[in-house]
């Protein structure tokens, strides 16, 4: 089964405040690892309490924080931010 990542209006604006060799990292990371895997769960890790049903996946020092929806096949990257930072509350 083939898997889409799509990112979400602020992931994205995250992704491109970024440099560009992190940018090509996370690209990467999705065209490769995410969109190439028989299931995305198996790479990433669930996370828990009020984020409970979203993923995570490492990318060096960043995270991508996504929602996975079987039906539609589609990794959904809702936010993408510095390890230190993006589990912070806003």
């Amino acid at each position: 089964m083939a898997w889409r990542v799509e990112f979400l209006e602020g992931a994205a604006a995250a992704l491109a405040r970024l440099d560009k060799g992190t940018q090509a990292r996370i690209f990467k990371f999705a065209r490769e690892r995410l969109e190439g895997e028989e299931d995305p769960r198996r790479i990433g890790k669930p996370m828990k309490g009020s984020h409970s049903g979203r993923w995570r996946y490492r990318v060096g020092d960043y995270r991508l924080i996504c929602h996975i929806e079987d039906g539609r096949s589609l990794v959904l990257v809702l936010t993408i931010g510095h390890r230190r930072e993006v589990y912070r509350k806003k």
